[in-house]
């Protein structure tokens, strides 16, 4: 999948290729509509800021700290999270 390109902006990537323990800003989500409306109703909306704080040893799950908490996001819905 190639990443977009916006000018001034940078490029969007998916979370799971951010470096960990780094502060992201949530740009879309893009996934099944029902799986990413559960997302949006855990808090994971655009312009929220989050990171990657751990991973298991295989990847899967990977916990994420938003909005001053920790949630455990499979790779599948990770993959649909898209930040800059």
């Amino acid at each position: 999948m190639d990443a977009v390109l916006r000018i001034g902006l940078g490029a969007d990537v998916r979370l799971i290729d951010v470096l960990h323990r780094k502060a992201y800003r949530i740009v879309r989500l893009d996934g099944p509509e029902l799986d990413c409306r559960r997302l949006l109703d855990l808090g994971l909306t655009p312009g929220e800021a989050i990171s990657v704080v751990q991973a298991t040893p295989l990847g899967d799950p990977l916990i994420v700290a938003i909005r001053g908490t920790r949630l455990a996001l499979r790779r599948r819905e990770a993959a649909w999270i898209w930040v800059q």
